[in-house]
C-alpha cells in the first residue's frame, strides 16, 4: 500500500475509533510493522498541521487520537451546545495530584498526604476517567495502587507524563503543597485552562466531605 493510502486508512481508522489508538494495534490492523505506522502517524499529523485543518493529530504516551484543533473551540462547542467545563473541587484537584506526581499509589498514601478520608473523592476520578486502577501491591490486605489514565494527559495537554514539570522543592513547605502549587499550572482559577480537548469529562465533586485542612 503506497504510503498516500496507508495514511488515509490510519486516518481513517482514529476517526472511526473516536478514542485513543495504540500504534501497535493499528500496525496490527494494518499488517504492517509498528515502526512503519508510526511514520505514518508523524506525516499524518505533519500534513493536517500544515493544510490548516480543524483535525489535529494529538499523541498521548503509546496512543494516538484525531482532535479538534484548539484553534476553533469556540465554534465547536457553539454547535455542539457543550457546557462550560465545571471546576474540578479542591479535594479532586489536590488527589489528582497527589497520584500524577507519585504513582502507582496507594489510598493510605494519598490519605496520608492529605490528611483526609479520600475514598469518595477517588472513586469520583475514577468515573471521570482521569485515574484508574494499577492492580494490587503484594502486602498483607493486598491494597490497590492508583495511577493517571491517558484522559488525564489530554485534559493536561501533556503527551506523556515526562512531560509534567519537575516538583520545585521548597523545604517551608509539606509535600501536599509543593504537589499541589506544581500542577496549578495548569489551572486558573480552580479551572482546568480552556483546552478543546476536554468535552464534559471534568465535573465538580461530590465526595470528601471532610472538612480541609
Amino acid at each position: 500500500m503506497k504510503m498516500n493510502k496507508m495514511e488515509a486508512a490510519v486516518e481513517a481508522i482514529l476517526f472511526a475509533s473516536g478514542e485513543p489508538l495504540e500504534s501497535d494495534r493499528i500496525a496490527q490492523a494494518l499488517e504492517v510493522e509498528p515502526e512503519y505506522v508510526t511514520s505514518v502517524l508523524k506525516s499524518l499529523g505533519d500534513k493536517l498541521s500544515e493544510a490548516g485543518s480543524g483535525i489535529c493529530l494529538v499523541r498521548m504516551e503509546d496512543k494516538y487520537q484525531l482532535c479538534t484543533d484548539p484553534e476553533y473551540a469556540v465554534p465547536v462547542r457553539a454547535t455542539l451546545e457543550i457546557k462550560k467545563n465545571t471546576p474540578l473541587s479542591n479535594a479532586a484537584f489536590e488527589v489528582l495530584a497527589v497520584v500524577a506526581y507519585n504513582q502507582p499509589v496507594t489510598k493510605a498514601f494519598i490519605e496520608q498526604v492529605r490528611g483526609v478520608d479520600c475514598s469518595g473523592v477517588i472513586q469520583n476520578l475514577i468515573l471521570k476517567g482521569l485515574v484508574e486502577e494499577r492492580g494490587r501491591l503484594e502486602l498483607p490486605g493486598r491494597p490497590l495502587v492508583y495511577g493517571t489514565t491517558p484522559e488525564f494527559l489530554k485534559c493536561f495537554c501533556v503527551s506523556s507524563l515526562d512531560d509534567l514539570p519537575d516538583l520545585p522543592e521548597h523545604e517551608d513547605l509539606p509535600l501536599r503543597e509543593n504537589i499541589i502549587n506544581q500542577l496549578e499550572i495548569n489551572f486558573e482559577n480552580g479551572e482546568i485552562t480552556d483546552n478543546p480537548l476536554v468535552a464534559e469529562n471534568i465535573v465538580s465533586d461530590g465526595g470528601d466531605a471532610q472538612p480541609e485542612e
